[in-house]
């Protein structure tokens, strides 16, 4: 990768920065067929043009090379973040033995870390199990996250905390000069093009209008979080205390004590969920949801298409004249020997028109959940159930799709921080009572979820959600001054930047030696540069989407259905080809706000 990766980035550049393709999309913006285009072929074409301008086309002789050079020495030197971040993790490593040092870890963690241990032990060495050990933890999350909320001792847990706020901020694989480097080079880049910043640059290409829209939304979400994130960490340190915890908390204890304070509050587990979600009672639930919602019909179509594991499954979509208008993949199951973790959808085939022949779309729906055991069947946790309707608003958006232009159809040409709307708005019915009591029954006995766990899983909903919430604003704030307002040729150092945001957006400080920044991999090695506020963004728009539901009354199913239709016709079918903005208002009747994500997230005022 690396060995054709400058190659790979001048060829890139080649294609956008070429003067004929750039010259011919002009003479079509200013020729006389201009006005009888549809709204479509407009979008691609000025998107097209405003892609090649950001690639430097309108640069000339050294300074089109210098743009060359930064580009491809800002590839290079995200490959090198990302590679110091995953030689970081690597290199850290601590070794259990002791059964007192394991009390209290749950049983999935065990197994991760004796499997851990037992993948870098040398052959004369003792195989590791699970009740014995020896046991292995590492910086990687599924290690790390579940160590944090539950070892009981500070000391092995502000070990750990340590070297994963420090991880890539030292030695060899120190990123902080690879930090400064990347922002002088963005900025560079940026003055370049005609910007003053390079966050300016990446909202170009955005639904958000510009850095003030961003600092306006991050306002709302602190000032309404605040309290709260207060309130969550006088909870923590009196249940804390009322523990015998007498010696003050630090910042590796928070996580612990916060998920003992989930326990007691909540008193309910994945383990206790997962009966009542076999995966083919929550797909007929999906399935019923989407038909009442969008009036299609998903049937199974399992050997129309070939498959790449006996374990992927294959449907059809109709739509209520009864004809088919897409089709997709299921790909259930976790298989860690040659499937990547996490969850997403792709396309397979995109909606197109050639001549009179129409492709329909295909998505692929890939997940990770439990595969079936024996005579147990799939048994999904929550998050699990969550994620399968996140996945499948995302293929929605692509099978749904009245667009006949690839470059337009489905999710492409969506901008990026509007992405997420119909996937994160699918999610927003798992908390709807009819939806998820209707999708549930236990495997054995058949029974439905009981009212008294749906009603814990809805109260858990909002658990710690003012903290969560200003963490993802303190990211998003870092983020966007580094990218905006910061001068990184000054003596300010990325780090007193951080320190100085966590002021007003965290209610326990970073500790001194906090290098986290060195770790931030999706603004300085992904997409997300001048761009983590899209996650927040994204949530405003579908808490506000599915608030439309709820103002024309979950219980009337006229109404509903109305409602789904108009999503339908607009943010399902519409994609990639108008603006968002002005799709939003067509489907909402007005421009986004937070007040329907607040009040879901119980932070109303």
């Amino acid at each position: 990768y690396e060995t054709v990766q400058g190659e790979l980035v001048a060829f890139g550049l080649r294609i956008k920065q070429s003067e004929p393709i750039y010259q011919a999309l002009k003479k079509i913006r200013e020729g006389d067929e201009w006005p009888q285009l549809e709204s479509a072929q407009k979008r691609i074409i000025e998107q097209k043009l405003l892609s090649a301008e950001l690639a430097g086309i309108a640069l000339k002789g050294e300074k089109q090379k210098r743009f060359n050079e930064i580009a491809e020495k800002l590839s290079k030197l995200s490959t090198d973040f990302s590679n110091h971040v995953l030689d970081a993790i690597k290199a850290f490593e601590m070794i259990l033995t002791d059964p007192a040092d394991i009390k209290g870890l749950p049983l999935s963690l065990l197994q991760l870390s004796a499997q851990s241990y037992n993948s870098i032990k040398k052959d004369d060495d003792t195989e590791a199990t699970p009740e014995s050990g020896p046991w292995r933890i590492t910086l990687a999350f599924p290690s790390f996250g579940s160590f944090m909320e539950h070892c009981q001792k500070s000391e092995l847990r502000e070990k750990v905390y340590r070297a994963f706020v420090t991880r890539a901020s030292t030695g060899e694989l120190d990123n902080s000069p690879i930090i400064r480097e990347i922002l002088i080079l963005r900025r560079e880049k940026a003055e370049l093009l005609g910007y003053s910043s390079f966050a300016e640059v990446s909202l170009a290409e955005k639904m958000a209008e510009n850095v003030s829209s961003v600092e306006k939304m991050f306002k709302e979400l602190r000032s309404s979080s605040w309290d709260s994130a207060v309130q969550d960490l006088e909870d923590i340190k009196t249940l804390a205390e009322e523990s015998g915890e007498k010696s003050g908390l630090m910042n590796w204890d928070f996580g612990f004590w916060a998920e003992r304070l989930r326990e007691k509050r909540f008193d309910f587990t994945d383990e206790q969920l997962r009966p009542y979600f076999s995966l083919e009672r929550v797909l007929e639930g999906l399935f019923d949801l989407v038909d009442h919602l969008f009036e299609i019909k998903v049937t199974a179509a399992d050997g129309e298409a070939p498959v790449w594991n006996e374990d992927v499954r294959f449907f059809n979509i109709s739509n209520a004249d009864g004809n088919h208008i897409a089709s997709f993949y299921l790909d259930p199951y976790s298989r860690p020997e040659n499937k990547r973790g996490g969850a997403w959808m792709d396309e397979c085939m995109v909606r197109r028109k050639t001549g009179d022949q129409l492709q329909v779309p295909v998505a692929h729906l890939v997940c990770n959940s439990t595969p079936p055991v024996g005579e147990k069947p799939s048994l999904m946790t929550f998050r699990e159930v969550e994620t399968l309707f996140h996945e499948f608003g995302h293929g929605l958006q692509h099978m749904m799709t009245t667009i006949d232009y690839p470059d337009a159809s489905g999710i492409n040409g969506v901008e990026w921080d509007a992405v997420e709307l119909p996937s994160q708005f699918m999610e927003n019915w798992c908390y709807h009572k009819p939806t998820l009591l209707g999708m549930t029954a236990h495997y054995e006995t058949g029974e439905p979820l009981p009212e008294e766990l749906f009603e814990k899983i809805c109260a858990a909903r909002t658990f710690r959600a003012g903290s969560q919430m200003l963490r993802q604003v303190n990211l998003g704030m870092t983020d966007m001054y580094l990218h905006h307002q910061y001068d990184p040729s000054s003596d300010q150092t990325v780090f007193e930047v951080h320190r100085e945001i966590a002021k007003t957006t965290s209610v326990v400080p970073p500790i001194p030696e906090d290098r986290s920044l060195c770790g931030f991999s999706h603004i300085f090695a992904g997409g997300y540069s001048a761009g983590y506020y899209s996650y927040k963004w994204a949530e405003v728009l579908s808490a506000d989407a599915f608030s439309a539901f709820e103002d024309a009354g979950l219980d009337n199913e006229e109404a509903v259905r109305e409602t789904g239709k108009r999503f339908r016709d607009t943010i399902l079918s519409e994609g990639g080809s108008r603006n968002p903005m002005d799709i939003f208002k067509d489907f909402r009747g007005r421009e986004p706000n937070s007040d329907a994500l607040l009040r879901h997230s119980g932070l109303s005022k």
